[in-house]
C-alpha cells in the first residue's frame, strides 16, 4: 500500500506499555462470539471484531521488524494511524453525501490487557470494536500472528483488520448495531446467524473503502489479494479447523472463509455501501 509515515493520521491512543487493569465484565446480556473459547463479548451491546483467539496459538517467534528498541513498532503506529485516518476521511466524506453525522472512532493500541467500555479486552481477544464507547481495540502482536500463524502477510491485510472493526463503528452510527441487539434479544435462538450477517457485513464495508483507495491510487500489486487472504484467514471454518480440529458450522459467528472474502471483495467491487445488504440477500 502506497503510505508515507507522519502527516495527518487517525486519532489513535497509544496505551502500550501501560499496566493492564482488570475490570469485572459487565452482568447481563449473552455471548455471541463463540468457537472454542469466547472470541468477542456482546453483552448487551459488547463488542464485535475479526477475532481469533490468541490463546489457541502457540506464543509466536519474535520478528526482527516489529522487536528492534527503541520502539520496535513505531513504524506499524504510523501505519494504524495512516489507515485510521484515511477510514475516518472517507466515511466522513460517505456520511456527509448521505446527510448523515459522522463521528470518528479513536483507535487504541495496547499491549497484554486495557480496559474498555466493553470489559477488559486483551490479546487474546484478537481486535475489536466496542460499541459503548465507540473505539477500535487492537494488540499490535495481532498483526505478528496473522502473517506467520494465520499466513495472512502484507501491510494491505493489516489495512482490512482495521477497516473491518471501521465498518463496526459504521454499522453503530446507523443504527445497524442496536437492531441486531435488539433482534437477538428476542430471538435468541438466531444469534449466531445474525452475528455473521453484522460480521460479514462489516467485510463488505471493508472492501468498499478499499475500492476507495485503489481509486486513489493507493494500492499496490498484490494488495487486494492480501485482504482477501486475510478476510478467508479469520474465516470460522478456518480458525476451528485449526484450534479443535473439527468445524461445527452452528457455532459459526463470523462466517467461513468463502463468505468472508466474498464480501469483502464484493465491496470492492461495488465501491457502494448500499451493496452491503448482509440482512435481506442469501449470503
Amino acid at each position: 500500500m502506497r503510505w508515507k509515515p507522519g502527516g495527518a493520521g487517525g486519532n489513535v491512543e497509544d496505551r502500550r506499555g501501560r499496566p493492564g487493569a482488570r475490570t469485572a465484565l459487565p452482568v447481563g446480556g449473552g455471548v455471541v462470539g463463540i468457537i472454542v473459547t469466547v472470541l468477542i463479548l456482546f453483552l448487551g451491546g459488547g463488542g464485535y471484531g475479526v477475532d481469533t483467539p490468541f490463546e489457541q496459538f502457540p506464543s509466536q517467534p519474535a520478528d526482527n521488524a516489529m522487536d528492534q528498541a527503541p520502539d520496535a513498532q513505531s513504524k506499524l503506529v504510523a501505519f494504524v494511524k495512516f489507515v485510521s485516518g484515511d477510514l475516518e476521511t472517507f466515511w466522513a466524506s460517505d456520511f456527509q453525501k448521505a446527510n448523515r453525522e459522522f463521528r470518528p472512532a479513536p483507535v487504541v493500541v495496547f499491549d497484554d490487557e486495557t480496559p474498555t467500555g466493553c470489559g477488559t479486552g486483551s490479546a487474546a481477544t484478537g481486535p475489536f470494536y466496542c460499541p459503548r464507547d465507540q473505539r477500535i481495540y487492537l494488540d499490535l502482536g495481532f498483526f505478528r500472528l496473522l502473517a506467520q500463524r494465520l499466513e495472512a502477510p502484507g501491510d494491505f491485510a493489516q489495512a482490512y483488520v482495521i477497516a473491518h472493526e471501521y465498518g463496526h463503528h459504521v454499522q453503530t452510527l446507523t443504527g445497524i448495531t442496536q437492531q441486531v441487539d435488539q433482534a437477538s434479544q428476542e430471538n435468541p435462538d438466531q444469534r449466531n446467524a445474525l452475528s455473521v450477517r453484522v460480521e460479514l457485513q462489516a467485510d463488505c464495508l471493508a472492501g468498499v473503502w478499499a475500492h476507495s483507495t485503489f481509486e486513489r491510487g493507493l494500492l499496490e500489486q498484490g494488495d487486494l489479494e492480501e485482504g482477501l487472504t486475510a478476510a478467508a484467514s479469520v474465516g470460522d471454518d478456518r480458525i476451528q479447523a485449526e484450534t479443535t480440529g473439527r468445524i461445527s458450522p452452528e457455532t459459526f459467528t463470523h462466517g467461513t472463509a468463502e463468505q468472508r472474502a466474498t464480501w469483502f471483495k464484493h465491496g470492492f467491487d461495488d465501491g457502494d455501501a448500499t451493496a452491503c445488504d448482509t440482512f435481506s440477500n442469501d449470503i
